[in-house]
């Protein structure tokens, strides 16, 4: 790749993972769809399932998961100046608004209008949650395993109604998912 492809594809990914950081609320789950619908679906940096797997990797990551997110797919377009890139531009938009935020914070406590703004953007965000699970979901039925699609309404189960620790939670589908794994390389030999 030459120079004035890399210095291209590090200004497009300096732009994306700002626009991507600016207009994404809500917390890492948020950022997906738009990583899908940048990366993915118009540039073709990576397949779906490239972005699920840097999906995973990132929410088992120390740290914000919109950040690891974005490191990895900048990572994957321009190696370690695109994660170095990705990364900066994630963080600028957050780290902004908040030294605004913190400025004038009395006046944007009481201000009606922040507040339904912010009530508004909560039930974006929740949209944009449930349309991830969904593909979350017809990826993992895609794999064809019953004990894979029966984990998902029995993780929920245990955290929603249990009131299990997502973090026990976490970890006992982690040992499910390697058990089977090695249930499926014994099997094979």
């Amino acid at each position: 790749m030459s120079k004035t492809e890399q210095l291209k594809q590090g200004l497009w990914l300096f732009y994306m993972n700002l626009f991507i950081s600016a207009f994404t609320f809500g917390g890492g789950y948020v950022v997906v769809p738009m990583v899908r619908k940048y990366y993915v679906e118009k540039k073709k940096f990576f397949s779906e399932e490239e972005l699920m797997d840097i999906a995973a990797i990132s929410q088992s990551a120390p740290g914000a998961i919109a950040i690891n997110l974005t490191a990895l797919a900048g990572y994957r377009v321009l190696g370690l100046m695109g994660a170095a890139v990705s990364c900066i531009a994630a963080i600028l938009p957050p780290l902004l608004i908040l030294m605004a935020v913190s400025a004038w914070y009395s006046i944007f406590v009481t201000n009606p209008f922040v507040t339904a703004v912010l009530k508004g953007m909560q039930a974006g965000v929740a949209a944009l949650m449930v349309d991830l699970i969904i593909d979350m979901v017809r990826f993992i039925a895609r794999d064809g395993s019953r004990l894979l699609v029966l984990l998902i309404p029995a993780a929920f189960a245990a955290n929603f109604f249990c009131q299990v620790n997502a973090a026990i939670v976490l970890a006992g589908c982690g040992m499910i998912s390697l058990l089977r794994l090695w249930q499926l390389k014994r099997k094979r030999g």
